[in-house]
C-alpha cells in the first residue's frame, strides 16, 4: 500500500508540472489603435492592462489620460489638439500617471498643466516630479488655522479674515473684481513670505497676459508660478491644470514653507469637466454636470491645509474663484463650493455700479475661521466695524421710505456713510496692518463724523500717517501681534484727533 501511495503522489506531481507548462501565458498589450476621435477625447482599443489615469501617447506625440476604462475600448482625455489624430493610428502606454515638475526652478515661470514652458524660456530643470492627483493630508497631520494671511484690503482683513491654510472662496458676477482681489492677496505677500501659484483655467490670453504683466511690474513674478490652461486649450488640459498647480504648491508646503494658490476660475473648470464627461458618454445629472462634479472640487480643495510642526509645519492657502450669474448664489456650482470652503468673499455688482470698490458685500461674506486668523489688534476694531456697518445698512434701507428719524438714528447713518467711504480702496493701494487699523479705528470712534463724505478719504490718509509717525512703537507692537490695549487705543485716537485738528486749522 505504501508503494502505491508513493506512486500516486509522484504521478500527480508530474501532472501538475505538465499542466503548469501547458498553461497559456497572458500577453500584456502596450500598444493599441485609435477607434474614433472627437473634440477633446479619443476612443482606443487594444490595451489589456491599462490603469486608470495612466498617460498614453499617440503617434503624433499628443499625450492623453485614460479616463474611461471598458473591456472593449478606452476613453482618453486628450492633452493637446486633436487635429493630427486619425482612426487606425497607434497609441502607446507610458506606464506612469500624469505628473508635473516641482521645485524652485518653476518660480517666475509660466507653464502649462504638464510643466511645459509657455513663456518662451527653456524647460525648467527640476529634480523632482509629483503626480497631479495626490491624496489630501490626513486629519492628524493638520493643525488649526491661526496665522493670518494679510491681503492689504481693509474690508477683507478686518471683516473677512483669511488665515494660512484656509480655503476662502471669491465669488461674484463677471467684471466685479474677483481676479483683482486674488491678485492683491498675491502682491501683498512680502519677499521671503508665502510662495504664490496662480492657476488660470479657461481664461482669455489677453486676461492672462495682463495678470502676468501686473505681477512682473510689482516684482512678484519671481516668487510666483503661473500655470495656464487657456480657453483655446484642450478641455483635458483645463481639467488637469488646477491639480497640477496644487502639486506644485504642495511641494513648497512639504518643505515647511507657506504657499498661496489662486484658482481662476473653477466655474470654467467645471464646464470643461462637463464637456469631457458628456463626450465620454457618462450619465449627466443636474444642469448636465456629471454626478462626481462635487468630488472633483472637494478632492482638490481638501489638499489645502496648515500642517502640524511634526508634519513639516508648512501651509497651503487656497483662494478659488467662481463666477455667478445674476447674483444667483444658490446655483449648482456656487452652492457646491460654498459648502466645501471655509468661507466666501462675495463681490456685489450693485456695489460695483455704485463705485464702492472693492465691491465686497460684508453682509453676504463670511470667514468660518473668523477672528482666530486675525491679529489681536483687529479684534479690537473688527467687532465694532461689522456691527456698525450692518446696523447702518439696515437703517439706510429703512430711511429710504422717508420716515422721520431721531437724532441717534441719524448719527448712526452719518457714521455708517463715513465708514463706507473708509472701506473704499483703490486697486493697487495695499495698506499695512497698522495703517488699516488706524483708519478703521478712526471711523468707528467717530473722528470723521463732522466731515462731508467726499473728504473722508483724505482725512483717513492723514489719520493713518499720524498714527504711523506719532505712535511708531504702537504700530510695531501691532505688527508683532500684540493686543490693542486701552492705553494704546487712546494714544492712537489722540494722535489722529490732533492731526485732524491741525489739518482743520491749516484749512481755515
Amino acid at each position: 500500500m505504501h508503494e502505491l501511495d508513493g506512486f500516486a503522489d509522484d504521478l500527480f506531481d508530474r501532472l501538475d508540472r505538465l499542466a503548469a507548462g501547458l498553461a497559456p501565458a497572458l500577453e500584456i498589450a502596450d500598444t493599441a489603435h485609435v477607434l474614433s476621435v472627437g473634440e477633446g477625447v479619443a476612443r482606443v482599443a487594444g490595451f489589456t492592462d491599462l490603469r486608470a489615469d495612466e498617460l498614453v501617447t499617440f503617434e503624433d506625440g499628443t499625450p492623453g489620460i485614460a479616463a474611461s476604462l471598458r473591456t472593449d475600448r478606452t476613453g482618453v482625455m486628450l492633452l493637446g489638439p486633436a487635429g493630427g489624430l486619425r482612426p487606425g493610428q497607434k497609441v502607446w502606454r507610458t506606464g506612469r500617471v500624469a505628473d508635473v515638475p516641482v521645485g524652485d526652478a518653476l518660480l517666475g515661470r509660466v507653464v502649462d498643466a504638464l510643466g511645459r514652458p509657455l513663456d518662451g524660456g527653456p524647460t525648467p530643470r527640476t529634480g523632482e516630479r509629483l503626480p497631479v492627483e495626490r491624496p489630501a493630508p490626513p486629519i492628524m497631520a493638520r493643525a488649526p488655522v491661526r496665522v493670518p494671511l494679510q491681503t492689504g484690503i481693509k474690508a477683507v482683513d478686518a471683516a473677512i479674515p483669511v488665515g494660512r491654510g484656509q480655503r476662502e472662496l471669491i465669488l461674484g458676477d463677471r467684471q466685479t473684481g474677483k481676479t483683482a482681489i486674488a491678485l492683491e492677496a498675491i502682491l501683498n505677500q512680502p519677499a521671503g513670505g508665502p510662495v504664490s501659484v496662480y492657476c488660470a483655467v479657461g481664461q482669455r490670453a489677453s486676461a492672462v497676459a495682463r495678470v502676468i504683466a501686473t505681477l512682473r511690474a510689482a516684482g512678484a513674478l519671481e516668487r510666483t508660478v503661473v500655470v495656464v490652461a487657456g480657453g483655446n486649450d484642450a478641455p483635458g488640459l483645463q481639467f488637469l491644470a488646477p491639480y497640477a498647480a496644487t502639486s506644485i504648491a504642495e511641494h513648497f508646503m512639504a518643505e515647511g514653507r507657506d504657499a498661496l494658490i489662486v484658482y481662476d476660475d473653477l466655474t470654467r473648470h467645471a464646464r470643461a469637466y462637463r464637456e469631457l464627461s458628456l463626450l465620454l458618454r457618462r450619465p449627466p445629472g443636474r444642469e448636465a454636470y456629471p454626478g462626481d462634479i462635487f468630488h472633483i472640487h472637494a478632492r482638490l480643495l481638501e489638499r489645502a491645509t496648515q500642517l502640524r510642526a511634526e508634519a513639516g509645519g508648512g501651509s497651503l492657502t487656497a483662494l478659488p474663484v467662481i463666477e455667478t450669474q445674476a447674483q444667483n448664489l444658490s446655483a449648482y456650482i456656487p452652492t457646491n463650493l460654498i459648502s466645501i470652503t471655509d468661507g466666501q468673499i462675495y463681490l456685489s455688482p450693485e456695489l460695483f455700479e455704485k463705485g464702492q470698490l472693492p465691491a465686497v458685500d460684508i453682509g453676504a461674506s463670511v470667514s468660518r475661521v473668523g477672528g482666530k486668523a486675525q491679529l489681536p489688534a483687529y479684534r479690537a476694531v473688527a467687532g465694532d466695524l461689522r456691527l456698525l456697518y450692518s446696523q447702518f445698512e439696515e437703517l439706510e434701507t429703512f430711511a429710504r421710505f422717508g420716515t422721520q428719524l431721531d437724532e441717534a438714528t441719524r448719527r448712526r447713518l452719518d457714521r455708517g456713510l463715513r465708514l463706507r467711504e473708509v472701506l473704499k480702496q483703490d486697486e493697487g493701494r495695499r495698506l499695512p496692518v497698522p495703517e488699516q487699523i488706524a483708519e478703521l479705528l478712526a471711523a468707528t470712534e467717530g473722528l470723521f463724523d463732522a466731515l462731508p463724505p467726499e473728504a473722508v478719504a483724505g482725512a483717513a490718509t492723514r489719520a493713518h500717517r499720524a498714527a504711523r509717525d506719532r505712535c511708531p512703537e504702537i504700530c510695531h507692537s501691532i505688527e508683532d501681534g500684540a493686543p490693542l490695549g486701552a492705553d494704546a487705543r487712546a494714544a492712537l485716537i489722540a494722535a489722529m484727533r490732533a492731526a485732524m485738528g491741525e489739518a482743520g486749522d491749516g484749512d481755515a
